[in-house]
């Protein structure tokens, strides 16, 4: 639901900030439960309440206040902090809903006489905005549709002022009509620019001069905010009135908001025994549905959904979540827990189940305490392994669970949970699996099973030709025909998964060339992207420009697009530029709806058909598929997609299509076409576009209609059952009956599911659609006897004849994707145990980052996990933070810090300066650290005293690393080396090492006074002794650590940032190239030369 009421306080100040001066500023504040505890600081941020007559009424149930008797006028201050404590807190029954009132607004009373009452109104549909005005208002203005004048400006035109004065404000007198219209100008401009999708005001009083604004209602619409957000400011939509905020809703609206998976919850009646976990927009509708129609509406606790492929983390906070919920209190019944959904075009089933299962094991205990009986239907990509491990669950957990998948009607296992149906003891087995069918599995098929495909008499094969015919247009001047066995495409969007499935179909339903010819991404420059046809692989082009691959592609007549909802308004505008493409597909959710509007009119003018937005798309068997429809090949196979049967069905879900394609193929021989034309209020093309098509085309034979709660498009259907405009057999269902029987408003998944009047509901259009002609059934449950019923009914005419089956060619499998099934193996390339970047957060030797940062680790807490696979005490993360700290620079003239300067001052950029700088390091420069740990390390554990470690470096011929510096002696101390050994000395276990070296020390500066133990030294050993001594490290480990150059990377860490320093000091300081001076180098030419 895109469009979502706002608050009167929010509506009033938007007209305040954005109208330009043709109506009196609104005065108001508002109260909630805070404001009032603290009624005093109220009044003070607000002295104007004090000195006149005032207006309050609750910011709830706005349109419904007057006639509840829920406004006070004309009253004190006095009067309205009483009045508000009488109602505030306090419940308010409303039908059937029973809510709280929280919310006020107080307002200056507006002195007024009746007859300067007005009302106007502005709400949008298909082709246009529509403004109302009736020249008076109030509460009993009465039945405001049928008395108001209107003015309808469609969409992309812009008001004319002198239409609105003679249109509109025929009926009020001369002096009032100047500013009136100039007001109603200025008032759709703010309309139109803030996204509004309703804008009501009653009363507007129009009085010496002067526009008031009393009363308003407002909706906006929700998915442009990432257009108006500035405009529109801080603000929060108001739950519905009966049904409070709880914060678990919070919880999954926040995580949704995170993700790019749909994640939706609404707690209903958090004492139900029914509650619901359901994949996909239209599903959760209709499980909703089939609950209520079934008897247990008032024992429904939640609506929700999760969609769009969450991944396992999604998932488990999702069933976290409602679990816990369900788990809150007890009912001696037991519980039910329906985990349902269709089958899924690309989500992977085993993944998200995957999360669920990790809650269920989780809440086993208090699963099993409340009786909570689990029932699961799913189906789509590696649904399979996904009921396993559900059916694994259940054995293991004891909990009563039971498993079904595409062989048992989506809504089946509501009827085994209320006990309406039989739970069936044995379930058939599938032949199939991830996207190809079983060794055997066509010949393994009962006979019972196999389909039959329609064979058409002669004279129909001729008038099926003709049909296909290029170029024959409907009445609209859009195309008859939108796919063919020769459909050419190009796609919007690097979406290589869609791709290669579009190719996989295509290769299945025989045609003789890919469909996609070519993809089209600005991101990148041209290049070919590499793809499978069948076994071979193939190139196909990807273009930056759009202009490029229309003109190397001018065959291609469809555009799928997988633009993002923020550019998919300008990239379709692009597209309508270019003739040949006649059908467009817009894939993404949530674009604004005055940008669809405004799509749909260019596209009409043009005679194009856009399917969408909001959509996955749509299928025509045995010719051509648009991106996931249809799901993975397991799916396509299993329900005969691969070739065409004599069903064609329109649906508004695209997630629902799916489950069409299994209910027809298994009640009929099978889909002709099917179109999902989209969850938003206004799809690019009505369920009439498509009726049309179908009842034009002889190869179909029975029509199937998917409707929804929400919008009049299923009026037009019934008109042309009734005027014969559709004569072929239609079955037909709106989903979303639910919506009557809950007492507040539900925001369903799909953008325009959302009824404003009560011809918009699912059990008017049900009704009307019954009435005209159209076989509706009681439920979606019956949804699929009833179209075999129509189907036998075709084969006892002889209208379908039946042929056999013909199996389809196998499509090789996806390496990617049978190694996610587990079907095969090979050993990784890489091997990572201290990283992993694959979940719902980065992990550092399994640790969460949030929780890093939470137990303020630091740097040296960092590098103990990713170095040393392990947390070490706050003393050692101490530690190799000092060293880096120690380390970091030793001035300009050191060879790394020189090469650095030299590349920098080359022109050189940042990484190559860097490196040169690091790569001086060595034994000579940096690197003793290794050298030091080791020579020590020997000399320790050999039993060598000092003295005698001292004279056998020297019989060796050895230097003794760590010891020496060029400028500093036992006279002028290296106060990095002091500061670092006290610390050492006074936080760490044991310093033997350490120890060790310090009486070297003694013995090499007594024969010469710069002999000292550098920072080399005391780090080398403070750093053995860490690992021999914190009782974090065997002794082995310890070693290893050692021996394969873990100390000299804290050199090689803490000199980067000097390094990085030097190079940026001299790119500000803008130092140019370097060249060593001649008086510096010794030149000595060979003595023969001379």
């Amino acid at each position: 639901m895109s469009a979502k009421a706002i608050s009167e306080a929010t509506g009033k100040d938007l007209l305040n900030r954005f109208l330009k001066g043709t109506a009196e500023k609104c005065h108001f504040t508002s109260v909630d439960e805070e404001k009032w505890k603290d009624w005093k600081a109220l009044l003070e941020d607000n002295a104007w309440m004090q000195n006149q007559h005032l207006v309050v009424k609750p910011d709830q149930l706005i349109k419904r206040r007057g006639k509840l008797g829920l406004i006070k006028v004309n009253t004190d201050v006095t009067g309205v902090k009483s009045w508000i404590g009488e109602h505030m807190g306090k419940p308010q029954t409303v039908g059937r809903a029973v809510g709280m009132l929280r919310n006020f607004i107080i307002e200056p009373f507006t002195p007024h006489k009746e007859d300067e009452e007005c009302y106007v109104c502005i709400h949008s549909h298909r082709y246009a905005d529509t403004i109302l005005f009736y020249h008076q208002g109030g509460v009993d203005v009465g039945d405001i549709d049928s008395k108001a004048l209107k003015l309808h400006v469609p969409v992309g035109d812009t008001l004319d002022l002198q239409k609105v004065k003679e249109t509109l404000l025929a009926n009020i007198s001369a002096d009032k009509k100047e500013i009136t219209a100039h007001f109603i100008e200025d008032l759709y401009r703010v309309y139109q620019d803030l996204y509004f999708t309703y804008l009501e005001i009653n009363p507007l009083v129009v009085s010496n001069g002067k526009i008031h604004i009393l009363d308003l209602a407002a909706k906006l619409d929700s998915t442009a905010e990432y257009i108006c957000k500035v405009k529109w400011g801080d603000f929060k939509y108001p739950p519905p009135f009966g049904r409070d905020a709880y914060p678990e809703e919070a919880y999954i609206a926040d995580l949704d908001s995170k993700t790019g998976a749909s994640l939706k919850l609404t707690i209903l009646n958090p004492s139900g025994r029914i509650w619901t976990m359901v994949a996909g927009g239209g599903a959760s509708v209709i499980y909703s549905d089939t609950i209520c129609d079934l008897g247990g509406a008032e024992e429904l606790a939640n609506y929700g959904e999760y969609s769009g492929a969450p991944n396992e983390q999604q998932t488990y906070d999702y069933a976290k979540t409602i679990l816990s919920l369900m788990t809150k209190e007890k009912d001696p019944r037991g519980k039910i827990l329906i985990i349902g959904g269709g089958i899924a075009n690309f989500t992977n089933v085993a993944t998200t189940f995957k999360g669920i299962v990790t809650a269920l094991r989780e809440f086993q205990l208090k699963l099993l305490e409340h009786k909570i009986q689990i029932y699961v239907r799913r189906a789509g990509p590696n649904y399979q392994e996904g009921l396993r491990v559900m059916r694994e669950v259940a054995s293991t957990l004891g909990l009563p669970l039971y498993v079904f998948g595409s062989e048992t009607h989506m809504t089946a296992i509501v009827g085994m949970a209320l006990g309406k149906r039989p739970v069936p003891s044995e379930l058939e087995v599938e032949t199939h699996t991830a996207n190809f069918l079983l060794p055997g599995g066509m010949q393994n098929m009962s006979p019972g099973t196999r389909r039959k495909l329609s064979k058409e008499p002669v004279v129909g094969d001729k008038i099926a030709q003709a049909a296909e015919d290029v170029g024959r247009k409907m009445a609209s001047g859009k195309d008859a025909i939108l796919f063919r066995k020769d459909t050419k495409a190009i796609i919007w969007g690097m979406q290589n998964r869609a791709v290669q499935g579009m190719l996989d179909f295509d290769f299945v339903c025989s045609r003789n060339k890919p469909s996609v010819v070519a993809m089209i991404y600005p991101f990148t420059g041209d290049h070919k992207q590499k793809f499978y046809w069948g076994h071979k692989e193939i190139l196909i082009p990807v273009y930056k420009s759009m202009d490029v691959a229309m003109k190397k592609h001018s065959d291609a007549n469809v555009l799928v697009s997988f633009a993002s909802l923020r550019s998919a308004y300008e990239s379709t505008l692009e597209t309508l530029q270019y003739p040949q493409i006649r059908t467009i597909a817009i894939i993404a959710e949530g674009i604004p709806e005055n940008l669809t509007r405004k799509l749909i009119k260019e596209a009409d003018a043009k005679g194009v058909s856009i399917i969408g937005p909001a959509t996955v798309g749509g299928i025509k068997p045995g010719c051509f598929k648009i991106g996931n429809t249809g799901g993975m090949m397991d799916n396509i196979i299993s329900s005969r997609l691969y070739r065409p049967g004599c069903v064609a069905y329109v649906s508004r879900s695209g997630g629902m299509s799916n489950e069409l394609n299994n209910i027809i193929s298994r009640a009929t021989n099978g889909v002709y076409e099917g179109v999902a034309i989209g969850g938003d209020r206004y799809p690019g093309t009505t369920f009439m576009d498509h009726l049309l098509r179908y009842q034009e085309d002889p190869k179909v034979k029975l029509l199937v209609l998917l409707g929804e709660v929400g919008g009049m498009e299923e009026y037009e259907v019934c008109e042309a059952l009734k005027s014969g405009s559709i004569s072929k057999p239609l079955v037909a269902w709106c989903i979303g009956t639910c919506a009557a029987m809950f007492a507040t408003d539900v925001q369903f998944g799909h953008a325009g599911a959302c009824a404003n009047a009560e011809q918009e509901t699912a059990t008017a259009k049900n009704k009307a659609l019954k009435e005209a002609g159209a076989k509706v059934p009681s439920s979606f449950d019956d949804l699929g006897e009833f179209i075999k019923e129509v189907y036998e009914e075709l084969l006892k005419k002889g209208v379908v004849v039946p042929e056999e089956e013909l199996p389809p060619p196998t499509v090789p499998m996806d390496y990617s994707w049978a190694r996610e099934l587990g079907l095969i193996r090979r050993p990784a390339s890489f091997m990572t145990t201290i990283c992993d970047e694959r979940g719902q957060e980065l992990l550092y030797a399994g640790i969460p980052i949030t929780e890093i940062f939470k137990d303020d680790l630091g740097i040296g807490g960092v590098l103990s996990l990713l170095w040393f696979q392990r947390r070490l005490p706050p003393y050692a993360a101490k530690f190799f933070e000092m060293c880096l700290m120690l380390t970091a620079d030793h001035g300009p003239a050191v060879s790394g810090a020189h090469n650095t300067i030299v590349c920098a001052r080359a022109g050189k950029d940042l990484i190559s300066s860097l490196v040169s700088g690091l790569l001086t390091i060595g034994d000579r420069f940096g690197g003793a650290l290794d050298g030091a740990a080791r020579q020590f390390s020997e000399g320790y554990d050999t039993g060598l005293i000092p003295m005698e470690f001292v004279n056998h470096m020297r019989k060796k011929g050895e230097l003794i690393m760590g010891i020496g510096h060029r400028i500093k002696s036992i006279n002028n101390p290296d106060m990095r080396v002091t500061i670092l050994r006290d610390y050492v000395k006074a936080n760490f276990p044991a310093t033997p090492l350490l120890d060790y070296a310090m009486e070297v020390e003694k013995i090499t500066t007594s024969k010469k006074p710069n002999l000292i133990l550098n920072v080399d030294g005391v780090i080398a050993t403070s750093f053995v002794d860490l690992l021999r001594n914190s009782g974090c490290f065997t002794r082995e480990e310890a070693q290893e650590y050692i021996s394969i150059g873990t100390i000299n990377g804290l050199f090689v860490l803490g000199r980067s940032l000097g390094f990085i320093g030097h190079y940026l000091d001299q790119k500000r300081l803008k130092q140019g190239l370097y060249r060593h001076p001649w008086d510096d180098i010794s030149y000595v030419m060979p003595e023969q030369y001379q």
